[in-house]
């Protein structure tokens, strides 16, 4: 399998040293970064950088030919785009400040510690990467259009907001940052995790592991692996859930319900992109793009410290926000039909057709449980189903089986004529009620009757007394 060049554009090293060209691309190399290319003569950047594929220069100041600084003025001038770190032999402050207003992003001398260098590369890499996705994020959003609809193929909806999460998604697709997808469950955060790997076009596998209630060293086995006898019982050597998302996707689901220690551990798998299989004491480099999940409030947690703080930052780099289904309610028609047709051929049977009034019904229906309610009331129907005519009884009796388990809302006051200076008569209130399930009905009798109550007949005889 072809290695995928981190990152996505070249990096220019320019020195006339040769050994110091070997030096840096193999540190930089041991740091993950790989797309590199190598320049002993600096009358020939020029010409590379015409080519367009360079985004970052590590230049020398003190070279034949042309100088550093010469190429440093340059590269302002001509390639405004591309961030230059100055590596030089010289440490002058005057060198250093000269270089800075010539536009240099970084100076460091040659004998500063290795993990200075790579930092600073590692820290122009994730800035140059940011205003390229910055840049996509606003060209999508003005284009309005999406450029690959297949990749959200199997995602349902004809929803404006969730249009404008898919333009979103394709301009954060191939970033290297983490992606933190929430919303509550059931509303399809993995559909969306499945759809950004299919758009990143990483060439490895989607691994998906759900992180809630494993404890810190089952968390850590499963995400690191660990070499033969790494505790007892470790007779062979396991290969952790990272190492198989190699060149792919890497996607933790319930994120939210890690313990203090784990975030530790992914926090440090995200910073430095290494971490140590259990018992070993050699670092493996992170080759897969990491995708988190969540239907808790994070935000919540961190501010009652049970979510770290520094994690949470480092995840909500890209964030999309599933909406649920009640604020999608125009999308139930459309997953209604594809449930059906995807519940019969599951069941063997013809896709039986709903009744007019089912749609009106479910969106009367807050769905706790989102979509994922949804498509189990649909096979649960579709199961028990005999005739041409879908029975809205299935659906009838699920409603109400979930409204009777729904908690009570903790509220000081649940009267909703508490605070009214004159109370309603009965009349009055009797017409809001009826005047509301009709709002909620779309206008149908039929649900309106179920949603106060009472018989279809009576709401009808009630609405026709009002003319």
């Amino acid at each position: 399998m072809t290695e995928s060049l981190v990152p996505n554009f070249s990096i220019l090293l320019v020195d006339d040293e040769p050994a110091w060209l070997r030096s840096v691309s193999l540190t930089l190399a041991r740091a993950g970064v790989n797309n590199i290319l190598t320049c002993s003569d600096s009358r020939e950047v020029p010409e590379i950088l015409a080519g367009g594929r360079v985004k970052l220069v590590l230049l020398d100041l003190t070279m034949p030919h042309v100088t550093g600084e010469a190429l440093l003025t340059m590269i302002s001038e001509q390639h405004p785009e591309i961030l230059t770190i100055v590596v030089s032999g010289m440490n002058q402050i005057e060198t250093a400040v000269r270089c800075m207003k010539l536009g240099a992003f970084e100076y460091f001398v040659k004998t500063v510690e290795e993990d200075r260098l790579v930092t600073g590369v590692l820290r122009a890499i994730r800035m140059l990467e940011l205003e390229r996705e910055n840049q996509a994020i606003s060209d999508r959003i003005l284009s309005n259009q999406l450029r690959h609809p297949e990749a959200f193929v199997n995602i349902v909806t004809a929803d404006r907001a969730m249009l404008g999460i898919f333009s979103y998604i394709e301009a954060v697709a191939v970033s290297r940052q983490p992606l933190l997808i929430t919303g509550e469950s059931g509303a399809g955060k993995e559909l969306v995790a499945r759809a950004v790997h299919c758009l990143s076009g990483n060439n490895g596998p989607l691994v998906a592991v759900n992180v809630a209630g494993l404890d810190d060293t089952v968390f850590a086995d499963t995400l690191f692996g660990h070499v033969r006898g790494a505790y007892t019982g470790a007779e062979q050597a396991r290969r952790g859930m990272i190492e198989e998302a190699t060149d792919g996707t890497l996607f933790l689901d319930e994120i939210g319900d890690l313990s203090i220690p784990s975030q530790v551990k992914l926090l440090r798998l995200l910073q430095e992109g290494e971490y140590f299989p259990l018992g070993s004491d050699r670092p493996k480099r992170l080759k897969a793009r990491v995708i988190v999940a969540t239907h808790r409030d994070l935000r919540a947690k961190e501010a009652a410290g049970e979510f770290r703080r520094d994690l949470y930052y480092r995840l909500r780099t890209h964030q999309v926000q599933m909406p649920p289904l009640r604020e999608r309610a125009g999308d139930i028609p459309l997953l209604l039909d594809f449930f059906l047709a995807e519940a019969a051929e599951s069941l063997g049977k013809r896709k039986p057709t709903p009744p007019k009034e089912l749609a009106q019904l479910l969106a009367t229906y807050s769905f706790p449980g989102n979509i994922r309610e949804l498509r189990a009331m649909v096979y649960d129907a579709v199961s028990v189903h005999r005739e041409r005519i879908l029975s809205l009884d299935t659906f009838i009796k699920a409603i109400g089986s979930a409204r009777d388990k729904a908690p009570e809302v903790s509220t000081p006051d649940r009267n909703v004529f508490s605070g009214l200076e004159r109370l309603p008569t009965f009349s009055e209130a009797a017409e809001l009620l009826v005047t509301e399930a009709m709002a909620r009905s779309g206008g149908n009798q039929t649900i309106a009757a179920r949603l106060l109550c009472i018989s279809q007949p009576a709401l009808s005889k009630r609405l026709s007394s009002r003319s």
